[in-house]
């Protein structure tokens, strides 16, 4: 079966649109860098006035140490990321202002010295991408990417903090502020987003990088949290992550020991650096963070000079002199809240800050008389110089190898343009996942230690491991289905036009719920691939057989969730999850067999969301309309034929997706269901919840109640009522009403 040619056409390739470059290895300025960067009397007598205001006179040898110049400026930069956080929660009178002004350091270095981007074009395709894992400290990244220039977050979004309809919202969302990468919310899934971006990076540049052409080479950095390291998620990720040695992955680590509830004394006390470095990374910790920001930068040149481990950062505070290192690799920790009252507390985690607390905090970074929200010019100056470095150094850099590339590598420049600009049951799935792997150079994916079940293997491609196949298609997972859904919307989000799938039972759904819905509210065009899909799975019994699962995957807001009866509506569902590459799709499958193409079932209906597979009535009405799913639809097939035999007028329609009918006109929906026939029954092996919406007061729901039971399938079927007779038994008792 051709399933391409039945889904879709690709577009022409064409160039991507201005991406980054080769990456150039952090260094400590030069001198003669330093006095070409420095050659603006004009700006060294700005900073010297500033710095003047906030140290005192400084002696002419001190201000002629290129070093000591430097570091004072960031300093002092750091102090305007500061304020900026707290103006921007006392404005919001909402927020969390603990975590960010205890990073500030961490995020001005890395958006000042460390990471690669251009704000004129936050998408470009070769930059460094950042997650914050801790998204509840989202201000630190607003700050950061006011000061850097991105038009997406003004001063004026600062202040409209957490506001209905602002660019800034309580926890960062990438369909709201561009330079944002993916939308967190909660802790831990931007550990698994990261290492998804890690992922994808590793995996393109294996595919495309040449000895004398390198395309793909971009860095992940994520700040993670003491509420990211306890969610189970963190720790699957990042076991991965090591296992697929994706070096080019940084994770910091704000250990500030607080949450929401106190201390982490009162909840967790284990080491977490070595629990990174047991599960095979790089650990690296940083004692100084707030005195020393050059200890910072010497962690992340030993990441970078790191070949074989992804690397864990472990931000800590200034070191109290009284007391042994032992001791404090044990207390010490980042200080939320830093320069507060509530500095060091878990109340500084959330809420604003009493004004005479404002007040002393101006006092301690000498900003008594400035008015809120104020900038010193020089900061948006030093931002500056970053990101012009991206748009005309680096991007050109990377635009002139791209097309040193298209004459050396024709064939693999064409499948590279591809897939950044591609906007675009279990048996059956199997066939057309194969075909669309020969089709779509973007497919990659797996299973959580499911794929023979699910059937999702993709055949002549490799497994994705580093480092002897990472241009593999093939993901596996192990028995991570949490950190796979997130991974999975890291790769998706990644901009590469990777399509990545993501398997397993429906049942086990649950444990990767979070992830599901943050796909939807992210636009990342995850492909979920639930099988064993009803109580039809049998034997296993009810601890593996989905009930309400169904319901709840409807439940979210932008998912397709999609319920195949047969062949032709399984590569139907394929076409419109492949077609929509900013809406994650469910396909849930059977396990037991099924038609191979049920008459009247179309791959053109599935668009649609619902549509009539047969009807005997002519120019009629029917007296009856059964609507079924998946499996359940030949049974309703069937029980109409039945009903048929007996004289009566029957419809049945298949309804493949409900979000997809949803959005239907009503002229269509009333034509498939047309209000002047109540007598309806709809018939599926799950959940009630939500048919009543489409059977009307005056239909009958038959589904499951109840959990299932061990035993063959037609078995269990024939004990919760799943036959023909008893759906047409169901229909005959409604028509006589």
């Amino acid at each position: 079966m051709a399933v391409f040619s039945l889904l879709f056409h690709l577009p022409q390739p064409f160039l991507p649109h201005k991406p980054n470059t080769k990456r150039l290895s952090i260094k400590p300025p030069t001198h003669r860098t330093r006095a070409r960067f420095h050659a603006s009397n004009d700006y060294r007598l700005s900073w010297q006035n500033e710095l003047k205001r906030s140290d005192g006179p400084l002696p002419k040898e001190k201000l002629e140490d290129e070093d000591f110049f430097r570091a004072t400026i960031d300093r002092r930069a750091v102090d305007n990321v500061r304020m900026l956080i707290v103006d921007a929660v006392q404005h919001a009178k909402a927020g969390h202002p603990g975590m960010a002004p205890g990073m500030a350091e961490v995020g001005y270095l890395l958006y000042r010295h460390v990471m690669r981007y251009n704000p004129k074009n936050p998408r470009w395709f070769n930059r460094d991408r950042f997650v914050l894992s801790a998204g509840h400290g989202c201000l630190l990244q607003y700050v950061c990417l006011h000061l850097a220039g991105f038009e997406s977050v003004q001063l004026e979004d600062l202040k409209q903090l957490c506001k209905l309809g602002s660019c800034t919202p309580g926890h960062p969302e990438n369909i709201l502020t561009a330079g944002v990468e993916v939308t967190t919310g909660p802790l831990g899934q931007g550990v698994a987003n990261a290492v998804g971006l890690a992922l994808a990076e590793a995996h393109l540049a294996a595919r495309f990088n040449k000895p004398d052409a390198i395309l793909v080479d971009h860095r992940t950095y994520c700040i993670m949290g003491d509420g990211c390291a306890m969610e189970g998620i963190s720790n699957e990720a990042a076991s991965l992550a090591a296992h697929w040695k994706l070096n080019e992955l940084t994770l910091i680590y704000d250990d500030n020991h607080n949450t929401i509830d106190g201390d982490t004394k009162i909840c967790f006390s284990e080491n977490i650096s070595a629990r990174f470095e047991a599960l095979g990374w790089n650990t690296i910790t940083v004692e100084n963070i707030h005195e020393d920001m050059e200890s910072f930068m010497v962690a992340i040149r030993s990441a970078h000079n790191e070949t074989r481990r992804p690397t864990f950062i472990k931000a800590r505070s200034s070191l109290p002199p009284t007391f042994c290192l032992s001791v404090l690799r044990q207390i010490v920790k980042t200080l939320i809240g830093r320069l507060s009252g509530k500095e060091g507390t878990y109340k500084a985690h959330h809420g604003t800050f009493e004004e005479d607390d404002v007040r002393r905090m101006r006092g301690k970074v000498k900003w008594e008389d400035r008015e809120p929200f104020h900038v010193i010019p020089m900061v948006y100056r030093e931002m500056q110089k970053r990101a012009e470095h991206g748009e005309n150094l680096l991007e050109q850099k990377w635009k002139s190898a791209l097309r040193h590339y298209q004459a050396m590598y024709p064939q693999e420049a064409e499948d590279f343009n591809i897939l950044l600009h591609v906007d675009a049951s279990r048996g059956y799935s199997e066939k057309c996942l194969n075909e669309l792997a020969k089709a779509l150079p973007g497919l990659i994916g797996g299973s959580a230690d499911l794929a023979s079940s699910n059937k999702v293997y993709l055949k002549g491609y490799d497994d994705f491991q580093l480092p002897e196949t990472p241009q593999g298609r093939n993901i596996r997972y192990g028995v991570r289905e949490h950190a796979m859904a997130g991974i999975s919307n890291g790769t998706a989000l990644h901009g590469s036009g990777l399509i990545p799938f993501a398997a397993t039972f429906l049942t086990f759904s649950d444990y990767m719920k979070n992830s599901m819905r943050l796909s939807a509210l992210s636009h990342a065009g995850v492909l979920y691939i639930l099988t064993h899909d009803s109580i039809g799975l049998g034997e296993d019994g009810p601890t593996h057989q989905p009930v309400e699962q169904l319901a709840g995957l409807r439940a979210i807001p932008r998912l397709l969730v999609f319920r195949p009866a047969d062949g032709n509506e399984t590569a139907g569902a394929y076409k419109v999850a492949i077609s929509n590459r900013d809406v994650p799709s469910v396909i849930a499958l059977s396990r037991q067999k099924v038609a191979a193409n049920l008459e009247g079932t179309s791959i053109s209906g599935v668009e649609k969301g619902g549509y009539i597979i047969s009807d005997n009535s002519g120019n009629e009405l029917p007296e009856i309309i059964l609507i079924g799913t998946g499996s359940e639809l030949c049974l309703c097939e069937g029980s109409a034929e039945t009903l048929r035999r007996e004289g009566r007028r029957v419809r049945v329609v298949s309804l493949v997706c409900w979000r997809l009918f949803d959005g239907q006109p009503r002229e269509y929906r009333e034509f498939v269901l047309p209000p002047k026939v109540p007598k309806r029954v709809s018939v599926e092996a799950g959940s009630p919840i939500g048919w009543r919406e489409y059977v009307g007061d005056g239909g009958v729901v038959h589904g499951v109640r109840d959990f299932g039971a061990s035993g063959a399938c037609l078995d269990t079927f024939k004990k919760f009522g799943f036959t023909e007779e008893n759906v047409a038994r169901i229909a005959r008792s409604l028509l006589e009403e």
